[in-house]
């Protein structure tokens, strides 16, 4: 639900701007007017993302003592991005945007004791990825500085600080391990404005792992949980 919330206040927000925008329209001279017939362009990314998991426990806790419910909590990080965009038709771009992304996430275990008192073991997953998405954008027509577009492809991320391997110094705390390698796929919309000197964009991007990452492991956190992938929200600022 909070990632609608997002996408509400973003398309609204991207809205007023379209329609100041479009009030302008028959003014003056479009900025840029060469600049779509270029080959090649580049530019750099900022982001704001919310990092997540798609859970799957297994269909009966009831093997794992008294574990009730599994879920995860999105928390907040940032992106940084080098933007690389060939242009393959009127309407339609390549775009390759290596970059890091970094945030973390949570995995909360609810267990109930005899008494009927609960608790909450939070397993909070800190990751550094190493991004290399190839994406496929398609443009609407220019309307006067403003262009809508979508974009959907393929991203690999390598998790530059992934647990798989590390070792755990303390034995009274078990690690919730994941591999460090994961495919995603992305869709996502944009608005791109086209400014004196520069083309800025506005852009909301989803990502899913198709990958199951944790690592099998002989513990209650690692064996109840069936499958795990990611799940990411993205609302970045391109300058191009």
């Amino acid at each position: 639900m909070k990632y609608y919330k997002t996408l509400i206040i973003i398309i609204l927000l991207s809205l007023f701007t379209v329609s100041l925008s479009a009030q302008n329209r028959n003014f003056g001279v479009p900025n840029l007017l060469k600049y779509d017939n270029q080959l090649f362009h580049f530019g750099f990314l900022i982001g704001y993302n919310q990092f997540d998991f798609d859970i799957r426990s297994k269909a009966d806790l009831s093997q794992y003592d008294s574990l009730m419910v599994i879920n995860t909590a999105a928390l907040s990080g940032f992106n940084l991005g080098i933007v690389t965009n060939l242009r393959l038709g009127k309407y339609f771009d390549l775009r390759f945007i290596p970059g890091l992304s970094f945030g973390d996430r949570v995995v909360n275990y609810t267990i109930l004791y005899p008494d009927q008192s609960r608790l909450i073991t939070k397993k909070n997953i800190e990751s550094v990825y190493l991004d290399l998405p190839l994406l496929v954008k398609l443009k609407s027509s220019r309307m006067h500085n403003i262009r809508a577009y979508v974009v959907a492809g393929a991203q690999y991320s390598l998790d530059l600080i992934s647990a798989a391997k590390k070792q755990n110094n303390n034995p009274r705390e078990i690690m919730l391990k994941l591999y460090p390698h994961d495919v995603q796929a992305q869709v996502g919309v944009g608005i791109d404005f086209y400014c004196t000197h520069f083309k800025f964009s506005t852009e909301f991007k989803m990502s899913f792992g198709l990958m199951n990452l944790i690592v099998p492991e002989n513990n209650i956190y690692a064996e109840s949980v069936q499958s795990l992938k990611s799940k990411m929200m993205q609302i970045s600022f391109l300058f191009e």
